[in-house]
């Protein structure tokens, strides 16, 4: 079995890290085997080195090493592209077509960003685990592989699970072993040396001195929180070696290639527990309010056409209105004026006592039905709002969540000066 150093002067691996070293470490003791293996990690912390290792160390050495990036391929064609097709399985599909899996027998395949595949394409990966079968796009022949599959995730498949967007027999079958890789700021030590690699690569590469740091630069070095891990820590070196025309570089001068402090802030993780999902309840309850006010504003045309017209000209309005709001005991049945009794005649003064009632309890009832109005638009601002803030601003998924089209949730959003 080789060491650790070996390793690292093969794979050009910089870092005396015990975590990086536990991770090397786990990566030759399971690369003579065939188990799965899941490398977890942030973007940027050089996850592609671990399978190299595995491929090299284990007995398919002389077998293909595939790497397939699953986001950078699209949804439509990654099945294809993984495990074929036949002719004319498609549009586009002139003749056959050898997949990945098919390509690389006797091999290994690493699937980096393993998170960002189709639940479909999930499918099909967990029967090439678990059997080494799968059958090509437009066929019905079931084929046999034999590939060694180490996948790569910089994203929390825990979550994804919970979410329904990773198949959770799926992650147990990749991670019969997990390989973890720390971050860049969890490896202090590391980011000087690394540092100095980097600037010796360019100054090779652009044939001029290399950069030197002093005192103060390695501290802010070793403080600033590289949020983009090694891959940022090599383009700022990249930065400074091309630009700077001084050779020795201050904390100032590092200090303004670096980005802003508030924008390497830790992300704000939001607790589980918070809520974030509209309840069942409380929906229905937000649509029974609002079909609530659409009766109330039809009763309230209905009431100041009777205290306009009396009910001797009730003949005169609307029966779909009528009908609407009381309803009727059969659909055929049509709303007969003629057989209601009429109103008895009044002098003068009781005309005016009834109508300055009828005109007060009719303010009132208007000033109770704003005010519910009001509450109502408020419930209604703020379910937008949070629809809004659950999706990240996207309207499309706001607007299907809320039951409506995009278009009147846009002019929800200009009417509420959201």
């Amino acid at each position: 079995m080789e060491s650790i150093q070996n390793i690292k002067q093969r794979f050009e691996i910089i870092g005396n890290d015990p975590k990086l070293n536990r991770a090397i470490e786990k990566a030759i003791q399971v690369a003579p085997t065939d188990i799965s293996v899941l490398v977890v990690g942030e973007s940027g912390v050089g996850k592609e080195s671990i399978p190299k290792i595995i491929h090299s160390l284990s007995h398919r050495k002389h077998g293909k090493y595939i790497a397939v990036n699953c986001g950078a391929i699209p949804e439509g064609t990654i099945d294809s592209e993984l495990f074929g097709h036949e002719k004319g399985a498609f549009t586009g599909a002139t003749s056959t077509r050898e997949g990945y899996f098919e390509v690389a027998d006797g091999g290994t395949i690493f699937l980096d960003e393993v998170g960002e595949l189709p639940l479909t394409t999930q499918v099909r990966l967990l029967r090439v685990l678990e059997n080494g079968e799968f059958i090509k796009v437009g066929s019905s022949q079931v084929q046999k592989t034999d590939v060694r599959i180490v996948a790569a995730t910089n994203v929390n498949l825990f979550d994804a699970i919970e979410k329904g967007k990773f198949r959770e027999d799926l992650y147990y079958r990749l991670s019969t072993v997990d390989i973890l890789l720390p971050p860049l700021r969890d490896r202090k030590e590391d980011i000087h040396l690394l540092f100095r690699k980097f600037a010796a690569d360019f100054a090779h590469k652009y044939k001029m001195p290399p950069l030197k740091l002093d005192d103060n630069a390695v501290q802010v070095l070793q403080k600033f929180r590289w949020s983009g891990n090694i891959r940022q820590l090599r383009n700022v070196a990249e930065q400074l070696s091309v630009l700077e025309t001084s050779r020795d570089i201050t904390a100032a001068a590092l200090q303004s290639y670096l980005p802003a402090e508030g924008s390497n802030l830790p992300s704000v993780i939001k607790n589980k527990k918070e809520e974030s999902d509209f309840s069942t309840e409380r929906d229905i309850l937000y649509k029974v309010l609002f079909d609530m006010k659409s009766d109330l504003n039809d009763l309230k045309k209905l009431t100041l056409e009777l205290m306009k017209n009396g009910s001797s000209k009730a003949q005169d309005i609307n029966p779909n209105l009528i009908q609407k709001i009381y309803g009727s005991k059969d659909e055929d049945t049509e709303f007969d004026f003629e057989d209601e009794p009429r109103t008895p005649l009044l002098s003068s003064a009781q005309k005016e006592e009834n109508y300055n009632e009828n005109e007060e309890n009719y303010l009132f009832a208007e000033t109770i039905e704003e005010e519910e109005v009001l509450r109502l638009e408020q419930k209604e601002i703020e379910m937008i709002k949070k629809s809004l803030e659950k999706n990240k601003g996207k309207r499309k998924a706001a607007a299907d969540e809320l039951g409506i089209s995009e278009r009147t949730l846009y002019r929800k959003i200009k009417q509420f000066d959201l």
